[in-house]
């Protein structure tokens, strides 16, 4: 007996059509064309016809947002998700996390309908221009988020020359953002953690060189060196160094049951760590995980849905309160808490034992595995021997260039001035390091784009999702709605100081309102941009 299967959304567009004063102007409307899902979305006299999934995570992009009027005056709509965005002329995935376009369809206009016909697919890597610079040579050093969306960037712009990107890791390009939730919860599959398969990179002559690292960086000679002594040329230079995992300076904290959660290779041998953990202790099972962070938070809930115990350790009074308000804060130790996870804030571990982790008030916590989630650190040194401005972080200009001309610098490292809250700011999240890896690749080839962006990052509690647009750091927060049935909007107002007075909102936060981050968004940009 075969499976039911789901019919395709709304009407059959190839078939029967739809009605234009159906279609509204901005407004999506879902239909299908054959098994697959069409979003037509009128504009003026035109009709546009788009494939309805966003190619990231399968987000439903008739529930996202349509912009008309986006940069350039290119009609785009906005995935509900994790808001990747895509031109609904061709089809192009114009900003990460996606990287694959959509499909599109032609469309007919007759007797007062619109139909869809003829189907087409833009290649990821299609150039949108000539190819250029054919005996350039440009040097990624560093294989994640940002190099790797500046290496596709590259040649959709139609960079014809040689591009070498550099990576210590063993794996290629993966996807960063999972590893803490559904692939270490054990509910992805391998497939999946590939950002592209392993031909990808031959066939659109990326030189991807893994577990490789650069030892040095001449700027004056314009060169890098690799360990081992082989000595690169370069035209331009990106930076994306990324961060790596902090560990505490504690009794212990080399011992071989206390992991980190950085590479893939941390998440596998962390999944790894846990199964075992599981098989020798059944329900017995104890995980102390060391900090409230996203990362440490998330990490709890893998682990939880593997069965194993989880004691939260952090010296802060509300998990992630910092980041996202007390209010959410309490929201989140809440969910997490209903879950059977166990907090000790105010507190931090002293030491760990082969079996415990002995904290400063003198508890005990049983721990056949231990997970420190306190934090990264930029990795700086490369472009501190260079001798390139330095302000926390790899300073930048709006263009992402740093104080050496034809050096870029992109991801956790770059600190950058950001148009949205006047200041100069340093993010570590995976959807920023991907927009600054496409921006910085542009302005490689002399483009001269700022980077303005709203900075985005999305954090997974068990079946809550939390979105945050914008970025504040010394903030009050205001609610809109309700919190206990995840149905709210967090504003968050800038402070200067401990008493004074709200001033404008520089981030949103949104449980359950998908489409109001993405309407915030698009306020910030616009602001921005007056």
């Amino acid at each position: 007996m075969s499976e039911p299967t789901t019919p395709p959304p709304g009407p059959d567009l190839a078939r029967d059509g739809v009605a234009l004063d159906q279609l509204r102007e901005g407004e999506p409307f879902l239909g299908h064309a054959g098994d697959e899902a069409v979003l037509l979305v009128r504009q003026g006299d035109a009709v546009h016809a788009v494939g309805a999934t966003c190619t990231h995570y399968g987000g439903p992009l008739a529930e996202g947002l349509v912009v008309l009027d986006d940069r350039d005056g290119e009609p785009t709509v906005r995935c509900p998700w994790h808001h990747a965005c895509f031109s609904l002329r061709t089809g192009e995935a114009l900003r990460a996390p996606a990287l694959n376009p959509i499909p599109c369809w032609t469309v007919e206009r007759r007797d007062g309908r619109a139909y869809v016909g003829a189907r087409r697919q833009l290649e990821p890597l299609a150039a949108d221009v000539a190819p250029d610079h054919a005996r350039a040579t440009f040097v990624l050093v560093g294989a994640g988020a940002a190099a790797h969306a500046a290496a596709e960037m590259l040649r959709r712009r139609g960079f014809g020359g040689r591009i070498v990107m550099v990576g210590r890791e063993e794996d290629a390009p993966y996807d960063r953002p999972n590893l803490s939730k559904e692939y270490l919860a054990g509910d992805a599959p391998e497939e999946w953690i590939p950002l592209r398969p392993d031909d990808f990179y031959a066939q659109h002559a990326i030189e991807l060189r893994r577990g490789a690292a650069v030892e040095a960086i001449d700027v004056a000679g314009r060169t890098v060196r690799l360990v081992g002594g082989e000595a690169i040329a370069w035209d331009r230079l990106l930076i994306a160094t990324g961060a790596s995992p902090i560990r505490l300076d504690i009794p212990g904290a080399t011992l071989p049951h206390v992991h980190v959660l950085r590479s893939l290779r941390d998440s596998r041998a962390l999944a790894a760590a846990a199964v075992d953990v599981g098989a020798r202790t059944g329900e017995h099972g104890r995980v102390v995980v060391i900090g409230a962070s996203f990362i440490g938070l998330e990490v709890a809930a893998s682990l939880r849905a593997r069965g194993l115990a989880v004691d939260v350790v952090a010296p802060e009074a509300r998990p992630l309160e910092r980041v996202l308000g007390p209010q959410l804060g309490d929201r989140v130790r809440e969910i997490h808490e209903a879950k059977g996870v166990r907090f000790h804030l105010r507190r931090k571990p002293a030491r760990i034992d082969a079996d415990a982790v002995t904290l400063d008030d003198g508890t005990t916590l049983p721990a056949h595995l231990v997970v420190m989630g306190v934090g990264v650190r930029p990795e700086l040194a490369l472009a501190e021997a260079a001798r390139l401005a330095m302000d926390r972080g790899v300073e930048v200009d709006a263009y992402l260039e740093t104080s050496a001309p034809g050096v870029f610098a992109a991801g956790d490292i770059a600190r950058w001035p950001d148009p949205h809250t006047g200041a100069r700011i340093r993010v570590e999240h995976w959807v920023v390091a991907q927009r600054q890896g496409q921006v910085a690749a542009r302005n490689m080839l002399g483009e001269r784009v700022p980077y303005d962006d709203v900075p985005f990052f999305w954090s997974a509690h068990y079946g809550t999702s939390i979105r945050y647009v914008g970025h504040a750091e010394l903030f009050a927060a205001e609610v809109d709605g309700d919190l206990a049935r995840e149905d709210a909007t967090v504003r968050l107002r800038e402070v200067v100081t401990e008493g004074d007075a709200p001033r404008p909102v520089h981030a949103v936060v949104t449980l359950g309102r998908d489409r109001a981050a993405l309407e915030a968004e698009v306020a910030m940009e616009r602001a921005a941009r007056t």
